[in-house]
């Protein structure tokens, strides 16, 4: 009798058309997108020499530009990136909880949490600056609402996943044992979340460095502002200078945010 004979295959009929649709997909989406995007060649062919050329421009940088306007709008940026994370951590967090299916068994008061956070992902904090700044006018205040409003999706979204992979022993316990909700919640998830939400804290907070710095350039204050001016006048040794600022502070908070959260997970 002879042996059933048995190839093996990393994929079904059923995966290997899927595949092939999405690759199909996928280059027509591309092909579509080279049309209609408008590329001037001519732009292109002295591209390199435009780029040698302002870069002989930015150097030597004008350091004279660092201690009178650079350096107080630097800080300023810190403290919009500091305020608007903290902030946003306050108005994150009763809203991650409601995300929560396990906290909050509520499909209704879920699905609403979940659309907030969507609305605060969805919106750039550049379109949100804009907004504050016409209702607040141009500076600091309004920078940090816009650094706010657009970290409550990003720490809501994390904070609630993290609390709907908690464990449920030490919640069904303190349940059984007649525990109240905030005792429950104290006791039993934010032990086990308190780790993951300061990580998301820390992580936010370096984002919130990055995106306040371009912020000025809408009138939200910061070293945005510094940035726009030099760009504006065409005074391409102090934009060197804004923007070697802004890579340095960057990296910082890079190092310092890698080193508190290797110490806390």
């Amino acid at each position: 009798m002879i042996a059933d004979q048995r190839r093996w295959e990393r994929f079904t009929p059923q995966e290997r058309l899927l595949r092939f649709t999405f690759y199909l997909v996928a280059v027509a989406a591309f092909m579509v997108s080279v049309q209609t995007v408008d590329v001037i060649p001519e732009f292109l062919y002295d591209a390199p020499e435009q780029v040698v050329d302002l870069f002989a421009r930015m150097w030597p940088m004008d350091w004279k530009y660092y201690p009178k306007s650079v350096h107080e709008a630097l800080i300023e940026t810190l403290h919009i990136a500091s305020l608007g994370t903290i902030l946003s951590l306050a108005l994150a967090l009763p809203v991650g909880i409601l995300a929560a299916r396990n906290v909050v068994p509520v499909a209704a008061i879920n699905q609403l949490a979940k659309l907030i956070l969507v609305s605060s992902r969805s919106v750039n904090s550049l379109v949100w600056a804009l907004l504050f700044v016409a209702i607040f006018g141009p500076g600091a205040l309004a920078g940090t609402l816009a650094i706010a409003f657009r970290s409550i999706g990003f720490v809501g979204k994390l904070f609630g996943e993290a609390l709907e992979e908690a464990q449920r022993g030490p919640v069904e316990a303190l349940t059984a044992a007649g525990a109240p909700w905030p005792s429950v919640f104290l006791k039993a998830y934010w032990p086990q979340v308190q780790p993951a939400f300061w990580s998301i804290a820390l992580f936010r907070w370096d984002i919130n460095i990055r995106e306040s710095a371009v912020l000025g350039l809408v009138g939200a204050g910061g070293i945005g502002v510094a940035l726009d001016t030099a760009l504006t006048l065409l005074y391409w040794d102090q934009v060197a200078v804004v923007l070697l600022t802004i890579f340095a502070v960057v990296i910082l908070a890079e190092i310092i945010v890698t080193t508190i959260r290797s110490r806390i997970i």
